[in-house]
Order: C-alpha cells, then sequence, then structure tokens
C-alpha cells in the first residue's frame, strides 16, 4: 500500500504525477471516498500529467467521459453513482472499455462491484481533519 497526501490544490498536479509513477503500467481504479473529497478534481490532474487536452469534467450524467492525450492514448472517467443496478453497466457495454487498453478511473465502484476487473486497484479518498486528503492505493 502507498499513501500520498494532498496538502492543497497547488500541489495536486505533483501529486497526480506521483501516482503515475506508482501505478506503473496498471490501468483500472476504482476511487472510493466521500462525495466532494476530490475524486473528480484528481482524475482531472492525473488527466492533465497525462497530456489529455479536451475539457475534463464529472462524467455524473453522462457516466462514462472518454479523454484523449496528446500520445492518442485513451482514458475513460465513469461515474457510477447514478446508476441503481448493476445491469445499467452491462446495457452501455462496460466490457468495451474495461478490457481496452485504455486507463479507466472508476467512481463510486462499489455500485458494480461484481464486474470489476480482478487487477483493479483501489484507491481511497480521505479528507483529513486539517482539510488536507490522502490518497491510499492498494
Amino acid at each position: 500500500m502507498s499513501v500520498l497526501k494532498i496538502n492543497s490544490l497547488e500541489e495536486i498536479n505533483a501529486v497526480a504525477k506521483e501516482f503515475l509513477s506508482l501505478v506503473g503500467d496498471k490501468r483500472i481504479f476504482a476511487l472510493q471516498g466521500a462525495m466532494g473529497v476530490g475524486k473528480t478534481t484528481f482524475v482531472k490532474a492525473v488527466c492533465e500529467e497525462l497530456g489529455v487536452e479536451d475539457t475534463i469534467n464529472s462524467p455524473t450524467f453522462a457516466i462514462v467521459n472518454e479523454y484523449h492525450t496528446a500520445k492518442d492514448k485513451l482514458v475513460y472517467h465513469f461515474d457510477f453513482y447514478r446508476i441503481e443496478d448493476v445491469q445499467e453497466a452491462y446495457d452501455f457495454g462496460y466490457e468495451d472499455y474495461f478490457y481496452s487498453q485504455a486507463m479507466c478511473f472508476i467512481e463510486w465502484p462499489e455500485k458494480i462491484e461484481s464486474i470489476l476487473p480482478q487487477d483493479t486497484v483501489e484507491v481511497l479518498f480521505e479528507e483529513q481533519t486539517d482539510g488536507t486528503r490522502s490518497i491510499m492505493i492498494h
């Protein structure tokens, strides 16, 4: 397990860069943590470090956003908060995303836990009492 700490928004991109070096060639990330803890903001910073030039925002209503890096790689960002049943993930063809060569960042993974690939990396976000964020990578 690795632990990263974000002391302020000014250093989030440096932490995102460190995250990328820690995870190596891993591709599937289950982002867990309370609403408002900074999961989407962190994914935005990671995408920026990967060279994504698209507008990066929350996929809450679309369920999945697709981003392209400058090196023509794909990044998928999922938000399963609004789904009621894992069947909805089957309906939109989650396999095409999870089993592609793209990086996948999944918010609210507990809604689809039964279909997460075995090599999914758990990333737990917690807000500390001083307002900083810790990120535990399992």
